[in-house]
């Protein structure tokens, strides 16, 4: 009988690749999300039937438990960059987490992977990176046998990094960031989804896995890699930790004083925090080479979706590529 994986979250950024990757290797995937109708596109990924996106409320146990039943393995990708309404980083990224878990464990399901960041620390000043280790915490106290993935920042078609940044670019001659002298190892979305496909189909160790691309960089160096692809000239201006806290706070208290009417998706004061620290995977950790993964590098997948973003867009990826053929 054909097997059956649950991903909560699975209509997400991360977690459509998994869900993709799953569909492909022959398995029934279920794609729990609060919102269905948003992710019918998920279906088209298998044959009819094979990929259903199904309603699923993270903080609810019966929610949690009725999309879970019969299942041969669960992937859980849930988390939050900010908080909004009743998603709280308590609630989402700790409490959700263990739920899945602690439901997964009760139902007997075999193979267990949950998606945390690079950055996980149970003494972190930041919610977000302090939440993240108590939800891995709450994982493998319940499921020792799991297999967590730590990704730095993760970049692909959709992402809201690279993208927002370019798009950014349309707005003024001058690119600001916080962090510039951050360092961050970028890493493609697919090789996620491979990472967690291998550790739902093959004998992978349990525990946590760091995963990063081949390439270092600060921030500011991410930022003239990206000019550079999109042909514009941009000044990278570092914004002091101490301005940006202070942005923070009033985008923050705009959003506290709005009752949610309006969201903070400029920057948080969560945000600043984890920007003082690097994102990169460490010395010991576990990672790609252990589960016979070769990341792939940022040059072979960023021209594909930036090219967007130059001043002539599509034409200017065909006058490259013509001048490529000349060459």
């Amino acid at each position: 009988m054909t097997k059956l994986v649950t991903i909560y979250g699975g209509s997400g950024f991360v977690g459509r690749y998994i869900a993709r990757r799953m569909a492909k290797a022959g398995w029934r995937v279920r794609v729990a999300v609060r919102r269905p109708n948003e992710a019918i596109f998920v279906k088209p990924y298998g044959a009819v039937g094979q990929v259903e996106p199904v309603l699923c409320n993270i903080r609810d146990d019966a929610s949690v438990r009725s999309v879970m039943s019969g299942a041969d393995a669960v992937v859980n990708c849930v988390g939050i960059l900010a908080e909004a309404g009743r998603n709280e980083f308590d609630t989402v990224q700790a409490e959700g987490a263990t739920r899945v878990a602690r439901i997964a464990a009760e139902e007997s399901v075999g193979k267990l992977v949950h998606l945390s960041a690079i950055g996980a620390d149970l003494e972190s000043g930041s919610e977000y990176a302090r939440t993240k280790a108590e939800g891995e915490a709450g994982v493998l106290n319940e499921m020792p046998t799991a297999v967590i993935l730590r990704p730095s920042i993760v970049f692909g078609p959709e992402d809201q990094f690279f993208n927002r940044f370019a798009s950014m670019t349309r707005l003024g001659p001058i690119l600001p960031v916080v962090g510039a002298d951050t360092n961050f190892q970028p890493v493609y979305v697919d090789d996620v989804a491979k990472a967690a496909e291998l550790a739902l189909t093959e004998s992978v160790e349990p525990g946590v896995y760091e995963l990063g691309g081949p390439e270092v960089d600060s921030f500011r160096g991410l930022m003239h890699r990206m000019l550079e692809i999109i042909h514009r000239r941009r000044l990278v201006a570092n914004m002091p930790f101490f301005v940006a806290r202070i942005m923070a706070f009033g985008f923050d208290m705009m959003q506290t004083i709005s009752l949610g009417l309006f969201t903070n998706s400029m920057i948080t004061r969560d945000q600043v925090r984890n920007l003082t620290n690097d994102n990169v995977v460490g010395e010991e950790a576990k990672g790609f080479a252990e589960l016979g993964i070769q990341p792939v590098t940022m040059a072979s997948v960023l021209p594909d979706y930036l090219w967007r973003f130059r001043p002539s867009g599509q034409y200017d990826a065909i006058k490259d590529s013509a001048k490529n053929l000349r060459t």
